[in-house]
């Protein structure tokens, strides 16, 4: 686990487990023999990757960003993607000293399985719950739309088991663009990844910190044209990434990524090769 304060706030990260995903499909147009270089594929060409939850602290208020893949997926997923058994999230939260009934709030970046997959169990009886079930999650209202809409263009980029019963539960809050979750903890959409994905800002005393998502998933994503061919609109991406790192950089901002197993929390410095930089936290 990694701790860091930003001002009154205490930030964690938490794994949501670790996986292999193919690095092709998270490099996208960059060629294999570039990307291998900063992510080397082990025989099937898959990379190691993280689902880096960050744990927050307010002087109020117990929070929760993403939520790892769960423990729904089938042996055969599983196994594909190398997976942790079990619950992962869980697991480390409780090592970390955290109830599921501790946490007040999480916020959902986007709903692709990788990161709100464990917002939600299959109980003994196998019906579907809340994972955190005295939990308000905050979701983008188009991200939920597109979610539940049903459209071929989305087949397989969306479960219901990971948000609907939240829903059923009345644990959803909707929300519309920027909008504060609890005061210095504050949502901006950046769509690129998804239509509805967001970013989350953590801000106290004059420090702040970036929980960029899939905007930038690992630290070798910095450059512009390292985007993922997950991305349903890698323009937008390519458009958005340079503008909010660059922000993060020249506020001397820290940025956290969502899927580094390695790199996970930095500051920024601009690069001429490379366009960004990950400079570690004091």
């Amino acid at each position: 686990m990694t701790n860091i304060k930003i001002g009154d706030v205490e930030l964690t990260i938490i794994s949501g487990g670790t996986m292999r995903v193919d690095g092709g499909n998270m490099f996208g147009v960059v060629p294999r023999v570039l990307w291998a270089r900063v992510c080397p594929p082990d025989e099937d060409n898959r990379i190691l990757m993280d689902t880096n939850c960050l744990l927050v602290r307010t002087p109020d208020s117990l929070g929760l960003i993403d939520t790892g893949y769960g423990d729904k997926a089938t042996e055969k997923v599983r196994r594909r993607g190398c997976m942790e058994d079990g619950a992962p999230l869980v697991r480390n939260l409780q090592d970390a000293g955290v109830q599921l009934n501790d946490i007040d709030w999480v916020i959902l970046t986007h709903l692709h399985f990788d990161h709100a997959g464990g917002a939600t169990t299959v109980d003994d009886e196998g019906q579907l719950q809340p994972v955190f079930p005295r939990a308000r999650h905050v979701i983008q209202r188009i991200e939920w739309d597109d979610a539940i809409s049903g459209r071929p263009e989305l087949a397989g980029a969306y479960s219901p088991a990971d948000f609907q019963p939240l829903q059923e539960a009345g644990l959803v809050t909707l929300i519309d663009g920027e909008h504060e979750v609890v005061p210095g903890i504050t949502t901006q959409r950046t769509d690129g990844h998804t239509r509805g994905q967001q970013l989350v800002k953590l801000s106290s005393r004059g420090e702040t910190a970036v929980y960029a998502a899939d905007l930038c998933p690992m630290a070798a994503h910095v450059r512009k044209m390292w985007t993922m061919a997950y991305d349903q609109f890698p323009l937008t991406t390519r458009r958005t990434k340079p503008e909010i790192l660059g922000s993060i950089a020249d506020q001397n901002q820290i940025a956290i990524f969502a899927h580094d197993p390695q790199t996970r929390i930095v500051r920024l410095r601009r690069d001429e090769q490379t366009e960004f930089a990950p400079v570690p936290v004091d």
